[in-house]
């Protein structure tokens, strides 16, 4: 069953007005290295959200998976140790990833949980799941209660 990962308004204004603002730096810079720096910008940060924004999660016959632009993360159940409603706080440190820009992805800590990898478009959405080997993962969809469920009734 696939859920779609909605992105929250904070997250769609930020990536909009980054977005802008980039756009209008490299239309209006007069510098050949502002230009080319600016575009080199954009096109990584391209190529970073396709990696790692997530764009849907998927309960398949044998695993959880993150669907993104060009890849997808599969976490087999049998890898699954826990999983529960969890929306991350206020306190999270963002280590390395995104803060809103395209979504949530990313490494990050919070005091309670430790460290985490993220996947997910809004807090309210999220869910933890915690693997046998200790890794963490911080997911987000429509309807995250169901998914749960769905998954604790597999594991």
């Amino acid at each position: 069953m696939k859920h779609k990962v909605n992105l929250s308004t904070f997250s769609v204004m930020i990536s909009f007005i980054i977005m802008l603002i980039l756009l209008w730096i490299l239309y209006y810079s007069k510098s050949e290295g502002l230009t080319l720096t600016i575009g080199v910008i954009i096109i990584t940060w391209t190529f970073l959200v396709g990696l790692y924004m997530p764009l849907s999660i998927s309960t398949e016959e044998d695993a959880l998976v993150v669907k993104r632009a060009f890849k997808e993360k599969r976490i087999p159940y049998v890898n699954i140790q826990d999983i529960r409603p969890c929306p991350p706080t206020m306190a999270e440190r963002r280590l390395l990833g995104s803060g809103g820009f395209f979504g949530y992805w990313g490494w990050f800590h919070e005091k309670d949980l430790g460290k985490y990898f993220a996947y997910y478009g809004k807090a309210s959405d999220c869910f933890l799941v915690i693997l046998k080997d200790g890794s963490q993962y911080m997911l987000g969809c429509e309807d995250p209660s169901r998914v749960v469920e769905l998954i604790k009734s597999r594991i």
